[in-house]
């Protein structure tokens, strides 16, 4: 079997030291459709530096998200990429993430479960700077046809959406060339912008990628719900349910809690198709 469960998880974390700045927070939020209305106030803490705050959903590509990569060539773990799919996203803050700074992100399997016909790899990275810990990201990653031998089938827990109509409802457009953008964070797949490629993995056209939707209904609970205060955050988790087209538009619902908001997001134009599921921001 291409995975070794025991042996991926018992491998040495990889460590790589990570920065940013200013301009890869900039880039981050405009590749999730920051800036509009340009001279809005609100929207000028995504993109004016001198107001810079960071929305935690950055730790997904801080340093490139090296997180994913060196977890998919770990000890114990070789699959095709093909097989791949990112079917889940959890970020815990430990503190708010400064608009410029360095940090040594480590990485490793945190888990592997069996599904049946596939495999679920857990791969955590936790990034530390001088003052302590940053945060620590889980992506949950499906390998379709490497299941079966009889593993753990690990947690399927599922958010039953609420029996209420939903607090706060918002639409944000996808622009047509936002993936395009958003490949400059460092996601270069050419899935999310070669046609000739979408098509030999089954897609009309190019996909918007999940990051980027989970990173815009994240700013959608912030503006929305949070004051536009991205301090508040604590933790952020989703399921990725379905896809998105750049052009299409998504439908972001959200339910809000003492201390918690719920969210689905669908896709507009097919009907609200699911995009994401399962989608919890915890906050003070």
């Amino acid at each position: 079997m291409p995975i070794d469960p025991a042996k991926a998880v018992a491998a040495e974390p990889r460590s790589a030291d990570i920065s940013w700045d200013h301009k890869d927070v900039q880039l981050y939020h405009l590749g999730l459709g920051a800036g509009i209305p340009a001279t809005d106030p609100d929207e000028l803490r995504y993109t004016l530096e001198s107001r810079l705050h960071v929305l935690p959903s950055f730790a997904t590509v801080a340093g490139a998200g090296m997180g994913v990569v060196g977890g998919l060539s770990a000890p114990g773990i070789d699959i095709d990429l093909a097989a791949v799919l990112h079917g889940g996203q959890t970020v815990t803050l430990h503190r708010p993430v400064p608009a410029a700074g360095r940090a040594v992100s480590t990485s490793r399997v945190a888990a592997v479960y069996d599904k049946g016909k596939a495999a679920v790899l857990v791969l955590r990275s936790e990034a530390s700077d001088a003052d302590g810990p940053l945060w620590t990201s889980d992506a949950q990653i499906f390998v379709r046809g490497e299941g079966g031998w009889g593993g753990d089938r690990g947690p399927s827990e599922r958010l039953a959406v609420p029996g209420r109509a939903p607090d706060r409802t918002v639409e944000r457009p996808v622009r047509e060339e936002q993936a395009l953008l958003y490949r400059l964070s460092g996601d270069w797949n050419p899935l999310h912008a070669d046609p000739e490629f979408a098509k030999l993995a089954g897609f009309e056209r190019p996909i918007l990628h999940g990051l980027c939707t989970y990173g815009m209904t994240l700013k959608a609970v912030v503006d929305a719900v949070l004051d536009g205060d991205v301090t508040r955050v604590r933790s952020y988790r989703t399921r990725f349910a379905g896809i998105v087209f750049p052009g299409e538009t998504l439908r972001i619902r959200m339910w809000a809690d003492e201390g918690r908001v719920q969210v689905t997001v669908t896709a507009v134009e097919r009907d609200d198709a699911p995009v994401l599921a399962d989608t919890l921001v915890e906050h003070a």
